[in-house]
């Protein structure tokens, strides 16, 4: 069995504006080398970009190959603490609390050294001011007593109970960064 081929259809030139059949290929715009000629750094620009752009995506991927699993649940607590600044945005600080000019931190009752476990846990963290976080060592005794308040005893009882140790593979942090990120995005729509 034979198949007809094709009839070629007639295209524009790009560069003269001339009729012409393609003579090699399908993807052919211009009728003569002298008209490619013309038409050439039309398309260096576009090149250009694609060929940046391409270079960026792969410098990308090399980048995350590159990553250790500290980079990424380093970029998933930022996300995490971010997400609890914004939501207790309106709340003072949960050691002092105070409102006031400066910067806040996203405290945690246990610590993440201590209590890794509890790292992600929303309960556990908390809007601080930088004095009782980072100078006071998180001013435990007052986070404890406004905690109580603010979640209730049962809460903070388990907090301070034992947990199982959570063991977070790279899709664990990736799914937690970008679950935060979804509540990040929801707390700005609503605000």
């Amino acid at each position: 069995m034979r198949t007809a081929l094709k009839e070629v259809k007639q295209k524009t030139c790009k560069a003269c504006g001339e009729k012409f059949v393609p003579s090699f290929n399908s993807t052919q715009v211009v009728c003569s080398v002298k008209c490619a000629q013309v038409h050439a750094p039309a398309n260096l620009d576009k090149a250009r970009k694609a060929i940046a752009q391409r270079e960026r995506r792969e410098i990308q991927v090399r980048k995350q190959k590159l990553k250790s699993r500290a980079d990424y649940v380093r970029e998933a607590q930022a996300v995490f603490n971010q997400w609890v600044r914004l939501r207790d945005e309106a709340q003072p600080c949960i050691s002092c609390g105070r409102h006031h000019q400066g910067k806040y931190d996203a405290g945690h009752y246990r610590t993440v050294g201590g209590n890794p476990e509890l790292r992600f846990e929303p309960l556990n963290c908390h809007k601080q001011c930088v004095p009782c976080n980072q100078h006071k060592s998180g001013d435990i005794v007052n986070y404890r007593i406004n905690l109580v308040q603010r979640i209730g005893a049962e809460k903070v009882a388990w907090l301070e109970g034992p947990h199982q140790a959570q063991h977070y593979t790279i899709d664990d942090l990736n799914a937690i960064k970008a679950e935060y990120r979804g509540k990040i995005k929801a707390l700005k729509e609503a605000a």
